[in-house]
């Protein structure tokens, strides 16, 4: 019959149990020196090694072969109690055996001496569901215990338990595994299992499994039924967990308000079959490292990501400030409790995110301070945020049509936008400020060349392309290496190669270009190209070119 990783790779010696140093090190040093207590109580969350060190002391006290405080695992002893046939060792589990008869038959029971080992060992699991008439009957033993006697009680929640209990034992608290030290362990068991494991799985297993040993060798145990060839994606499928570019898709639509998008990622998760809650839950964990990225002086230390989620995920977290994500967390956290409890999951999950993608629709106090916190942002800018005014007196000033129209049709000009009749609802008003009026070509529209001479460099560029790396890599690679240049509310685009003209020739693309640039500066600005006089030269017509140097070498040309 085929034994489950966790219990054929069970620990045989403190030396291979992982990450609780701070207990196999005290126990080993008691056992060398023969200073071994009548009661120990062992607590900690679950799958972090209560049971297993249980079992490893009751072998150590009794070891007939003791190796440097551990057990030999090879006496007699030592097989007897791992095969559970040892008659002076007894295991119970305080679930099922609970009443105070079953403590009673152990009282009647310690007054024996061991019939082959050193001492006699209780390890009573999950003491804390004990009755109260149990407990008490369990303490008049440990209050006079016999020489030859045990009690190893473990529990995940020590605060049931009474304190006169407690203070009669010695205890010891199991930490959480470091993700590191289940990842080794999981990579030593799979060499050992002939399994071709990746770090980066590993690390992916031991995010999951929270701390827990146990849970990160049953998941493994899962996904070697799926394929012996284990990576990031055969762990993704086993666990049942969304791909993490789904969480920074569904992340960059909540930062960029793109609630389409974000109801589109979740449709086509849905039908591949993910579980909403889990994704829930997977985007809330995202949205916490994003928090502790800001928040933490070494993160890389705490979050579990490769080295590019990592940037993708400090890219991400730049955006927002604390107050922000902190909200997310609450929207998505509430939204994780009600599922289940009538609406159906989906419903839920897509509800979250549209609170998300627009906080607008939320009155919760959380929502405000969030909204209280963009206009600060935007105060920090330079923005001067006003009132908008109930009634408009006056009309917004637009140009003439036909001065649109002319500025359509030059043909050098067709990347220059046209002028937003109104700012986009639900933003940050800025200070009206007379802009200045565009520079007339001779042909009509606007002189590009004229605008280009006395524009300023526009110095946040830079970040605004770095913004585009995790939102879209069209756009990211069309403007890298790009500059621009600020003339009034004007800004100009200067670039080597013309994919980033064509780019912007797409409405929905200038769109997002647009949306970015107000992000960063507090101002709608018109786009267009940067030209320089000598480039606007070198364009001109060949002909034209040849009329002009005839005429400078003295020849007369006349045209028939």
């Amino acid at each position: 019959m085929y034994q489950a990783l966790y219990r054929k790779w069970r620990p045989k010696t403190f030396d291979d149990v992982a990450g609780q140093e701070h207990i196999t090190t005290t126990l080993r040093n008691e056992l060398k020196n023969d200073r071994i207590s009548h009661a120990y109580l062992f607590t900690g969350s679950r799958g972090t090694g209560k049971t297993t060190c249980a079992k490893l002391l009751a072998k150590a006290v009794n070891c007939l072969n003791p190796q440097n405080g551990s057990p030999c695992g090879e006496c007699e002893i030592c097989r007897e109690i791992d095969n559970g046939t040892s008659i002076d060792v007894f295991e119970m589990d305080a679930a099922s055996n609970r009443k105070i008869d079953d403590i009673r038959g152990i009282i009647d029971e310690v007054q024996g001496t061991p019939y082959k080992c050193r001492y006699k060992v209780y390890i009573i699991d999950e003491v804390h569901m004990l009755t109260a008439e149990s407990f008490n009957a369990l303490l008049k033993i440990l209050e006079e215990p016999p020489k030859h006697v045990v009690f190893i009680l473990a529990t995940t929640e020590v605060h049931k338990i009474m304190l006169t209990i407690q203070s009669r034992c010695q205890r010891f608290d199991f930490h959480r595994i470091p993700p590191r030290a289940i990842a080794d362990r999981l990579l030593y068991v799979a060499n050992q299992e002939d399994i071709a494991l990746d770090d980066s799985a590993a690390m992916l297993i031991a995010s999951v499994s929270d701390g827990a040993l146990r849970d990160a060798l049953s998941l493994l145990d899962r996904c070697i039924s799926i394929s012996r060839d284990v990576s990031d994606e055969v762990v993704r499928s086993a666990a049942g967990l969304a791909d993490k570019g789904y969480l920074y898709d569904l992340a960059a639509c909540v930062i960029h308000k793109n609630a389409a998008k974000a109801l589109e990622i979740v449709d086509r998760l849905y039908g591949e079959a993910k579980d909403m809650p889990l994704l829930c839950d997977e985007l809330l964990t995202h949205f916490r490292s994003l928090m502790l990225i800001k928040s933490v002086k070494n993160p890389r230390d705490i979050v579990v990501f490769t080295d590019s989620e990592f940037e993708q995920a400090q890219t991400q977290a730049d955006y927002l400030s604390l107050a922000d994500i902190v909200y997310y967390m609450d929207i998505l956290s509430r939204s994780y409790q009600r599922m289940g409890k009538g609406t159906g999951d989906r419903v839920e999950m897509e509800m979250a995110l549209v609170k998300l993608t627009a906080p607008e629709l939320d009155v919760t106090n959380e929502a405000i301070a969030a909204r209280i916190t963009a206009l600060e942002k935007a105060v920090k800018r330079g923005i001067t945020v006003v009132a908008q005014p109930a009634v408009q007196t006056e009309e917004p000033k637009t140009e003439p049509k036909a001065e649109t129209k002319t500025e359509e049709s030059a043909p050098e000009e067709t990347l220059i936008d046209p002028p937003a009749e109104k700012e986009p609802p639900k933003q940050p008003a800025k200070k009206p400020q007379p802009a200045p009026a565009p520079v007339p070509a001779k042909g009509g529209g606007v002189d590009i060349v004229a605008l280009s001479k006395n524009a300023k460099p526009f110095p946040q560029w830079t970040e605004i392309v770095e913004s585009f790396r995790t939102v879209s890599k069209s756009i990211s690679a069309a403007l890298t290496g790009s500059q621009a240049f600020e003339n009034g509310n004007y800004l100009l685009i200067q670039a080597d190669s013309d994919m980033a003209f064509e780019l912007l020739r797409n409405s929905e693309r200038r769109r997002d270009v647009h949306n970015a640039v107000f992000e960063h500066t507090g101002k709608h600005y018109r786009l267009g190209p940067y030209k320089t006089a000598e480039k606007k030269q070198e364009e001109q017509d060949p002909l034209q070119s040849l009329k002009q140097r005839l005429k400078d070498s003295g020849i007369d040309y006349t045209e028939e």
